[in-house]
Protein backbone atom coordinates (compact mmCIF):
# COMPACT_ATOMS: atom_id res chain seq x y z
CA UNK A 1 0.00 0.00 0.00
CA UNK A 2 1.16 3.63 -0.75
CA UNK A 3 0.98 6.33 1.50
CA UNK A 4 1.60 10.09 0.72
CA UNK A 5 3.17 11.61 3.81
CA UNK A 6 5.00 15.25 4.22
CA UNK A 7 8.17 15.44 4.10
CA UNK A 8 8.44 17.08 7.73
CA UNK A 9 6.88 14.41 9.20
CA UNK A 10 9.35 11.66 7.27
CA UNK A 11 11.20 9.87 10.27
CA UNK A 12 14.03 8.20 7.97
CA UNK A 13 14.51 4.72 6.93
CA UNK A 14 10.42 4.83 4.79
CA UNK A 15 11.05 3.14 1.52
CA UNK A 16 9.30 5.04 -1.84
CA UNK A 17 7.02 4.11 -3.23
CA UNK A 18 7.46 6.63 -6.53
CA UNK A 19 10.55 8.48 -7.89
CA UNK A 20 11.18 11.80 -6.52
CA UNK A 21 11.78 14.05 -9.24
CA UNK A 22 13.13 17.54 -10.60
CA UNK A 23 10.38 19.93 -11.90
CA UNK A 24 12.09 19.09 -15.35
CA UNK A 25 12.13 15.00 -14.30
CA UNK A 26 15.26 14.40 -13.63
CA UNK A 27 14.91 11.47 -10.17
CA UNK A 28 16.81 12.60 -7.26
CA UNK A 29 15.90 9.61 -5.59
CA UNK A 30 14.36 6.36 -7.57
CA UNK A 31 11.34 4.56 -6.19
CA UNK A 32 12.62 1.69 -3.58
CA UNK A 33 15.09 3.54 -2.09
CA UNK A 34 15.41 4.14 1.82
CA UNK A 35 14.91 7.91 2.63
CA UNK A 36 17.75 8.72 5.49
CA UNK A 37 17.24 11.05 7.71
CA UNK A 38 20.02 13.35 6.48
CA UNK A 39 18.13 13.15 2.87
CA UNK A 40 15.33 15.13 5.03
CA UNK A 41 16.21 18.62 5.39
CA UNK A 42 18.13 18.46 1.56
CA UNK A 43 14.31 17.29 0.48
CA UNK A 44 12.69 20.45 2.15
CA UNK A 45 15.68 22.31 0.77
CA UNK A 46 15.03 21.89 -2.47
CA UNK A 47 11.27 22.77 -2.04
CA UNK A 48 9.45 18.85 -1.86
CA UNK A 49 7.28 18.81 0.72
CA UNK A 50 5.40 15.50 0.09
CA UNK A 51 6.50 12.41 -1.08
CA UNK A 52 4.82 8.80 -1.60
CA UNK A 53 6.24 5.98 1.03
CA UNK A 54 5.45 2.34 1.18
CA UNK A 55 3.26 1.63 3.97
CA UNK A 56 5.60 0.09 6.75
CA UNK A 57 3.96 -3.37 6.34
CA UNK A 58 4.28 -4.07 2.89
CA UNK A 59 5.85 -6.89 1.14
CA UNK A 60 8.34 -4.67 -0.44
CA UNK A 61 10.96 -3.06 0.42
CA UNK A 62 13.46 -3.18 3.30
CA UNK A 63 12.94 -5.69 5.95
CA UNK A 64 15.10 -5.11 9.29
CA UNK A 65 15.50 -7.10 12.88
CA UNK A 66 14.69 -3.81 14.32
CA UNK A 67 12.45 -1.08 13.75
CA UNK A 68 14.47 2.05 13.68
CA UNK A 69 12.14 3.97 16.97
CA UNK A 70 12.77 0.85 19.04
CA UNK A 71 16.94 0.86 18.43
CA UNK A 72 17.46 4.35 18.39
CA UNK A 73 15.65 4.15 22.09
CA UNK A 74 17.61 0.76 23.17
CA UNK A 75 20.94 2.95 21.53
CA UNK A 76 20.03 6.03 24.24
CA UNK A 77 19.30 3.48 27.03
CA UNK A 78 22.70 1.78 26.06
CA UNK A 79 24.43 4.78 25.59
CA UNK A 80 23.80 6.68 28.95
CA UNK A 81 24.40 3.48 31.13
CA UNK A 82 27.57 2.69 29.61
CA UNK A 83 29.03 6.45 29.26
CA UNK A 84 28.21 7.26 32.62
CA UNK A 85 29.89 3.75 34.20
CA UNK A 86 33.87 3.55 35.38
CA UNK A 87 35.64 0.64 36.18
CA UNK A 88 34.79 -1.57 38.92
CA UNK A 89 31.73 0.61 39.11
CA UNK A 90 29.00 -1.87 37.75
CA UNK A 91 25.48 -1.49 39.58
CA UNK A 92 24.14 0.49 36.63
CA UNK A 93 25.30 -2.07 33.94
CA UNK A 94 22.78 -4.27 35.42
CA UNK A 95 20.05 -2.36 33.66
CA UNK A 96 21.58 -3.58 30.38
CA UNK A 97 19.83 -6.88 31.29
CA UNK A 98 16.19 -5.10 30.62
CA UNK A 99 17.74 -3.87 27.44
CA UNK A 100 18.86 -6.91 26.12
CA UNK A 101 15.40 -8.43 27.03
CA UNK A 102 13.49 -5.69 25.04
CA UNK A 103 15.43 -6.57 21.76
CA UNK A 104 14.51 -10.06 22.58
CA UNK A 105 10.94 -9.38 22.69
CA UNK A 106 10.97 -6.93 19.51
CA UNK A 107 12.20 -9.56 17.75
CA UNK A 108 10.31 -12.06 19.12
CA UNK A 109 7.27 -10.04 18.40
CA UNK A 110 8.01 -10.16 14.49
CA UNK A 111 6.04 -12.47 12.82
CA UNK A 112 7.93 -15.29 11.10
CA UNK A 113 10.97 -13.98 12.58
CA UNK A 114 13.36 -16.62 11.88
CA UNK A 115 11.64 -17.35 8.31
CA UNK A 116 12.96 -13.72 6.84
CA UNK A 117 15.75 -12.43 5.08
CA UNK A 118 17.03 -9.11 6.39
CA UNK A 119 18.60 -6.18 4.90
CA UNK A 120 21.51 -5.57 6.81
CA UNK A 121 23.84 -2.54 5.49
CA UNK A 122 27.48 -1.24 5.81
CA UNK A 123 27.10 1.68 7.60
CA UNK A 124 29.30 3.98 10.34
CA UNK A 125 28.88 3.00 13.42
CA UNK A 126 29.97 3.86 17.02
CA UNK A 127 30.54 1.48 20.43
CA UNK A 128 26.93 1.27 21.15
CA UNK A 129 25.07 0.99 17.72
CA UNK A 130 27.54 -2.12 17.22
CA UNK A 131 26.99 -3.37 20.69
CA UNK A 132 22.99 -3.18 19.84
CA UNK A 133 23.75 -4.37 16.57
CA UNK A 134 25.28 -7.59 17.14
CA UNK A 135 23.35 -8.36 20.16
CA UNK A 136 19.97 -8.54 17.43
CA UNK A 137 22.27 -10.15 15.06
CA UNK A 138 23.06 -12.95 17.62
CA UNK A 139 19.66 -13.24 19.45
CA UNK A 140 18.28 -14.31 15.41
CA UNK A 141 21.51 -16.65 14.87
CA UNK A 142 20.88 -18.12 18.38
CA UNK A 143 16.73 -18.80 17.80
CA UNK A 144 17.30 -19.94 14.00
CA UNK A 145 20.13 -21.94 15.58
CA UNK A 146 17.65 -23.47 18.39
CA UNK A 147 19.74 -22.46 21.23
CA UNK A 148 17.44 -22.40 24.81
CA UNK A 149 16.02 -19.11 25.63
CA UNK A 150 17.65 -18.28 29.10
CA UNK A 151 20.87 -18.69 27.01
CA UNK A 152 19.86 -16.58 24.65
CA UNK A 153 19.45 -13.47 27.49
CA UNK A 154 23.23 -14.38 28.49
CA UNK A 155 24.15 -13.33 24.62
CA UNK A 156 22.01 -10.54 24.83
CA UNK A 157 23.71 -9.09 27.86
CA UNK A 158 27.16 -10.33 26.21
CA UNK A 159 26.76 -8.67 23.45
CA UNK A 160 25.85 -5.18 24.86
CA UNK A 161 29.05 -5.32 27.24
CA UNK A 162 31.46 -7.56 25.13
CA UNK A 163 33.25 -4.27 23.82
CA UNK A 164 33.35 -2.69 27.55
CA UNK A 165 37.01 -3.02 27.83
CA UNK A 166 37.50 -0.49 25.01
CA UNK A 167 36.18 2.22 27.40
CA UNK A 168 39.31 1.32 29.79
CA UNK A 169 42.04 2.07 27.08
CA UNK A 170 44.44 4.77 27.27
CA UNK A 171 44.58 5.54 23.66
CA UNK A 172 41.36 6.06 20.87
CA UNK A 173 40.59 3.81 18.90
CA UNK A 174 37.44 5.02 17.03
CA UNK A 175 37.72 5.06 13.74
CA UNK A 176 41.30 3.24 13.93
CA UNK A 177 41.95 -0.05 11.07
CA UNK A 178 44.27 -2.05 13.64
CA UNK A 179 46.42 -2.75 10.17
CA UNK A 180 47.55 0.88 11.10
CA UNK A 181 48.49 0.63 14.71
CA UNK A 182 52.23 0.72 15.83
CA UNK A 183 53.21 -2.48 17.87
CA UNK A 184 52.74 -0.93 21.25
CA UNK A 185 49.14 0.20 20.18
CA UNK A 186 48.21 -3.05 18.85
CA UNK A 187 49.43 -4.85 22.37
CA UNK A 188 47.12 -2.47 24.28
CA UNK A 189 44.22 -3.06 21.83
CA UNK A 190 44.05 -6.67 22.09
CA UNK A 191 44.12 -6.57 25.84
CA UNK A 192 40.02 -4.95 25.79
CA UNK A 193 38.82 -8.33 25.85
CA UNK A 194 40.62 -8.71 29.11
CA UNK A 195 40.19 -5.19 30.76
CA UNK A 196 36.04 -5.97 30.38
CA UNK A 197 36.01 -9.24 31.91
CA UNK A 198 38.36 -8.55 34.33
CA UNK A 199 35.94 -5.44 35.69
CA UNK A 200 32.94 -8.11 35.85
CA UNK A 201 34.65 -11.21 36.59
CA UNK A 202 33.53 -10.47 40.24
CA UNK A 203 30.05 -9.56 39.58
CA UNK A 204 27.03 -11.90 40.59
CA UNK A 205 24.56 -10.41 38.75
CA UNK A 206 26.44 -11.23 35.28
CA UNK A 207 26.61 -15.06 34.14
CA UNK A 208 29.15 -16.97 33.37
CA UNK A 209 28.34 -16.78 29.75
CA UNK A 210 27.98 -13.40 29.59
CA UNK A 211 31.42 -13.07 31.04
CA UNK A 212 32.97 -15.58 28.61
CA UNK A 213 31.52 -13.61 25.50
CA UNK A 214 33.14 -10.28 26.59
CA UNK A 215 36.63 -12.59 27.27
CA UNK A 216 36.11 -14.72 24.01
CA UNK A 217 34.76 -12.05 21.58
CA UNK A 218 37.92 -12.16 19.04
CA UNK A 219 39.25 -15.68 19.66
CA UNK A 220 39.20 -17.39 16.67
CA UNK A 221 38.81 -21.48 15.75
CA UNK A 222 42.61 -21.73 14.84
CA UNK A 223 44.09 -19.87 17.77
CA UNK A 224 44.44 -17.22 15.49
CA UNK A 225 42.87 -15.04 17.73
CA UNK A 226 43.39 -12.66 20.96
CA UNK A 227 43.18 -12.04 23.80
CA UNK A 228 44.40 -15.54 24.48
CA UNK A 229 45.02 -17.08 21.40
CA UNK A 230 43.02 -20.24 22.45
CA UNK A 231 41.03 -23.13 20.21
CA UNK A 232 38.67 -23.80 23.29
CA UNK A 233 35.51 -21.46 22.59
CA UNK A 234 32.17 -22.00 23.87
CA UNK A 235 29.84 -22.81 21.57
CA UNK A 236 27.76 -19.45 22.45
CA UNK A 237 31.43 -17.73 21.84
CA UNK A 238 30.86 -18.74 18.54
CA UNK A 239 28.00 -17.28 17.67
CA UNK A 240 29.53 -14.00 18.70
CA UNK A 241 32.71 -14.46 16.94
CA UNK A 242 30.48 -14.44 13.77
CA UNK A 243 28.20 -11.93 14.07
CA UNK A 244 31.44 -9.46 15.74
CA UNK A 245 32.99 -9.70 12.98
CA UNK A 246 30.69 -9.53 10.43
CA UNK A 247 29.32 -5.99 11.82
CA UNK A 248 32.91 -5.05 12.22
CA UNK A 249 33.66 -5.27 8.39
CA UNK A 250 30.51 -3.72 7.47
CA UNK A 251 30.97 -0.84 9.93
CA UNK A 252 34.51 -0.40 9.52
CA UNK A 253 35.74 -1.17 13.15
CA UNK A 254 38.77 -1.31 13.14
CA UNK A 255 39.33 -2.79 9.71
CA UNK A 256 38.82 -1.30 6.55
CA UNK A 257 34.81 -1.19 5.76
CA UNK A 258 33.74 -3.99 3.26
CA UNK A 259 30.12 -3.74 1.21
CA UNK A 260 27.93 -6.45 2.30
CA UNK A 261 28.30 -8.95 -0.54
CA UNK A 262 32.45 -8.68 0.28
CA UNK A 263 31.60 -9.19 3.83
CA UNK A 264 29.46 -12.23 3.03
CA UNK A 265 32.00 -13.56 0.73
CA UNK A 266 34.79 -13.02 3.69
CA UNK A 267 32.60 -14.92 5.90
CA UNK A 268 32.27 -17.86 3.81
CA UNK A 269 36.06 -18.27 2.66
CA UNK A 270 37.18 -18.57 6.29
CA UNK A 271 34.03 -21.04 7.46
CA UNK A 272 36.00 -24.15 9.27
CA UNK A 273 39.29 -22.26 9.84
CA UNK A 274 38.27 -19.22 12.01
CA UNK A 275 34.55 -19.45 12.34
CA UNK A 276 32.50 -22.75 13.05
CA UNK A 277 31.00 -23.57 9.34
CA UNK A 278 27.23 -24.36 10.59
CA UNK A 279 26.80 -21.01 12.71
CA UNK A 280 28.30 -18.61 9.19
CA UNK A 281 25.98 -20.46 7.18
CA UNK A 282 23.11 -20.10 9.25
CA UNK A 283 24.24 -16.48 9.75
CA UNK A 284 24.45 -16.05 6.36
CA UNK A 285 21.11 -18.05 5.68
CA UNK A 286 18.95 -14.68 6.81
CA UNK A 287 21.56 -11.80 5.52
CA UNK A 288 20.33 -10.37 2.04
CA UNK A 289 23.63 -10.08 -0.24
CA UNK A 290 22.01 -6.76 -1.60
CA UNK A 291 20.21 -5.07 0.73
CA UNK A 292 16.77 -3.11 -0.39
CA UNK A 293 17.85 0.24 -1.86
CA UNK A 294 21.01 -1.48 -3.49
CA UNK A 295 22.25 -0.23 -6.78
CA UNK A 296 23.14 -3.04 -8.90
CA UNK A 297 24.34 -3.78 -12.40
CA UNK A 298 23.09 -6.90 -13.93
CA UNK A 299 25.05 -9.33 -16.40
CA UNK A 300 22.72 -7.94 -19.63
CA UNK A 301 24.59 -4.23 -18.88
CA UNK A 302 21.11 -3.01 -16.81
CA UNK A 303 21.18 -0.57 -14.16
CA UNK A 304 18.76 -1.38 -11.22
CA UNK A 305 17.73 -0.99 -7.61
CA UNK A 306 17.02 -3.62 -4.95
CA UNK A 307 13.50 -3.69 -3.95
CA UNK A 308 12.75 -6.60 -1.95
CA UNK A 309 14.32 -10.26 -0.86
CA UNK A 310 13.76 -13.43 -2.35
CA UNK A 311 13.37 -16.35 1.00
CA UNK A 312 16.07 -18.56 1.00
CA UNK A 313 17.26 -17.03 -2.08
CA UNK A 314 19.55 -14.09 -0.60
CA UNK A 315 21.37 -12.99 -3.88
CA UNK A 316 18.50 -13.30 -5.80
CA UNK A 317 16.51 -10.15 -5.09
CA UNK A 318 13.23 -8.28 -6.74
CA UNK A 319 14.79 -5.50 -8.88
CA UNK A 320 13.37 -2.74 -10.80
CA UNK A 321 15.49 -1.01 -13.59
CA UNK A 322 16.29 2.39 -13.50
CA UNK A 323 18.36 2.32 -17.09
CA UNK A 324 19.08 -0.04 -20.25
CA UNK A 325 22.46 -1.47 -21.04
CA UNK A 326 22.83 1.90 -22.77
CA UNK A 327 22.96 3.76 -19.85
CA UNK A 328 19.64 5.35 -20.98
CA UNK A 329 16.34 6.01 -18.51
CA UNK A 330 14.00 3.30 -18.46
CA UNK A 331 10.27 4.89 -18.86
CA UNK A 332 7.51 3.12 -16.65
CA UNK A 333 8.35 0.66 -14.28
CA UNK A 334 10.27 -2.33 -15.22
CA UNK A 335 10.05 -4.77 -12.02
CA UNK A 336 12.34 -8.68 -12.62
CA UNK A 337 12.26 -10.95 -9.79
CA UNK A 338 15.50 -12.58 -10.27
CA UNK A 339 14.09 -16.24 -8.36
CA UNK A 340 11.67 -16.01 -11.83
CA UNK A 341 14.37 -14.72 -14.69
CA UNK A 342 16.57 -17.67 -14.79
CA UNK A 343 18.98 -16.02 -16.94
CA UNK A 344 19.68 -12.52 -15.39
CA UNK A 345 21.79 -12.02 -12.32
CA UNK A 346 23.73 -9.62 -10.39
CA UNK A 347 27.13 -8.47 -11.49
CA UNK A 348 28.24 -6.24 -8.54
CA UNK A 349 26.63 -3.62 -6.57
CA UNK A 350 27.24 0.03 -7.66
CA UNK A 351 28.74 2.31 -4.95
Amino acid sequence: MTLLKKVQDLKGDEILARDIMTWDYQIILPQGAKIRKDYIDKLCDLGISEVYVKEEDSKTGEIVILKSETEEAIRETVKDILERHTYQNNDELMELGEAADNIISSILEEEQVVEKIYDIRERSADIYEHSISICSLAILTSLKLGVEISKIHDIGVGCLLHDIGLRYMTIDYNNQDIATLNKQELIEYKKHPIYGYSSLKSETWISDLSKAIILYHHERLDGSGFPLRTREIPYECKIINVCDTFDELICGIACKRMKVYEAIEYMKSFKDILFDAKIVDTFLGFTAVYPAGTVVLTNEGETAIVLSQNKDFQDRPVIRILKDKDGKDIDGEVIKDLIKIHNIFIEKALD
